[in-house]
C-alpha cells in the first residue's frame, strides 16, 4: 500500500513537543483552504497521519493510498460500506468491491454480514492480511458494559472467522458513563490481546470524547485512534473533527453521499458537469481532499465501482470551499447528541 507522509514514521514521543505543539493549536484554528499551508508545515510525525494528505492530493492520492493509525496500522484512504447490506449478497458484492480495488471493508456486528464479507476476502483471492476489516461493539453490547461489550467482540471473530480486525469500535455511547467506560476497556484488552489491531469510537459527542479521554488520560489505557461519523457538506462536525485531529485520530466519514439525496442541489450539479463526474463522485472526492476516510456504500456493481473512480481528478479549492457548509442536516441518526 502507498503511504502518505509517513517518512517521519520513526520519530519517538519527543518528535510531539515544541513545533507539533504549536501545530495542534493552529490546526484547531484553521479551516478549509487555511488547513492546506498549515498541516504541510507541520513536521512529519505519527500524530498526524493527515500531515501532507491535502497539500499533493491531486498527485500522489490513489486507492491503495493509506494513512497510518496510531497504532502504527496502515488505514486504506476508502472504505466500502456494508451496512443494510443482506447477508445473502453481503459476500458477492464484496468481493465485487475487493474486485474493483477496495482494500477497506466497513462492517458491524450490528449489520448481521460480518461472516458474509470477511469470508469474500477469501473468495476474491486475497488474504486476510491484504484487507482493512473493521467492526463494531454494537449499542445493545456496549450499552450493557465491559461483559457484554468483552463477549460481543469474541463473538464477532468467530462470526467473520478470522484472528483478528483491523479496527474495533464502540458502535454508539448509550448506556451511561459506567457503560461506556466499561466497552472502553474490553476495547484495550482486545487490542493487547491481539484480537484487534487498532481501536476507536463512532458517533461520540464532545462531550462522550472529553469523558473517555479523561479516563484515559488516569490510566484506563488505550488511544481514540479512530473516530467514525456521518460527514458530509450538509453535516462538517468541524468541532469533533478538530478535536480527533488534534489528538492524532483518524476521522472516517459514513454517509459520503448522503444517502443519494441530495444529488439534484444545484452545487453539486454544476461541478458534476464542471469536472465530468457524478455527484456521488464528487461528494467522495470532496471527503477525501478534506482529510477524511469516506466509507460509501452500495451493492450495484456499476456504482461499486463509480465510489471507487475518484483519483483521477481534484476539486479546487474555491469548489472544496464553495461545498463546505455550516449546517447541521443529518441523513441518518445523530446518536452524538445523546446525553452523558
Amino acid at each position: 500500500m502507498q503511504r502518505l507522509g509517513q517518512s517521519g514514521a520513526a520519530c519517538s514521543g519527543e518528535s510531539r513537543a515544541g513545533d507539533d505543539e504549536r501545530g495542534r493549536a493552529e490546526i484547531a484554528r484553521s479551516r478549509d483552504a487555511e488547513y492546506l499551508s498549515v498541516l504541510s508545515s507541520l513536521p512529519e510525525s505519527p500524530i498526524y497521519p493527515f500531515a501532507d494528505l491535502r497539500s499533493s492530493m491531486a498527485r500522489t492520492l490513489t486507492i491503495k493510498s493509506t494513512q497510518k493509525l496510531l497504532s502504527g496500522s496502515e488505514m486504506p484512504v476508502l472504505g466500502y460500506g456494508v451496512y443494510k447490506t443482506p447477508a445473502s449478497v453481503a459476500e458477492e458484492v464484496t468481493v465485487e468491491a475487493l474486485r474493483v480495488g477496495y482494500r477497506h471493508i466497513d462492517s458491524a456486528a450490528a449489520y448481521g454480514n460480518e461472516n458474509q464479507v470477511a469470508a469474500a476476502i477469501k473468495s476474491a483471492g486475497l488474504a486476510r492480511s491484504d484487507v482493512f476489516l473493521t467492526t463494531k461493539i454494537p449499542p445493545a453490547a456496549s450499552a450493557s458494559g465491559y461483559e457484554a461489550a468483552r463477549q460481543s467482540i469474541n463473538d464477532s471473530l468467530r462470526q467473520a472467522a478470522t484472528e483478528y480486525f483491523d479496527l474495533i469500535l464502540i458502535h454508539a455511547p448509550f448506556g451511561g458513563k459506567e457503560a461506556r467506560l466499561g466497552s472502553w476497556r474490553a476495547l484495550v484488552e482486545a487490542q493487547r490481546a491481539g484480537k484487534t489491531r487498532s481501536i476507536g469510537v463512532s458517533n461520540f459527542g464532545i462531550h462522550h470524547l472529553k469523558e473517555l479521554d479523561a479516563y484515559i488520560q488516569s490510566g484506563g489505557g488505550g488511544q481514540i485512534e479512530v473516530g467514525q461519523y456521518e460527514i458530509h457538506p450538509w453535516l462538517g462536525r468541524s468541532e469533533v473533527v478538530e478535536w480527533l485531529w488534534k489528538r492524532g485520530a483518524v476521522v472516517q466519514a459514513y454517509c459520503p453521499i448522503v444517502r443519494n439525496q441530495r444529488g439534484d442541489e444545484p452545487i453539486l450539479q454544476e461541478l458534476s458537469r464542471k469536472y465530468g463526474k457524478t455527484p456521488a463522485q464528487v461528494l467522495i472526492r470532496w471527503s477525501l481532499q478534506k482529510g477524511f476516510v469516506p466509507l460509501p456504500k452500495s451493492v450495484t456493481p456499476s456504482r461499486i465501482k463509480e465510489n471507487a473512480d475518484v483519483f483521477d481528478f481534484e476539486l479546487g479549492e474555491d469548489d472544496m470551499a464553495r461545498l463546505t457548509t455550516d449546517k447541521y442536516e443529518p441523513c441518518a441518526w445523530d446518536p452524538t447528541v445523546s446525553p452523558l
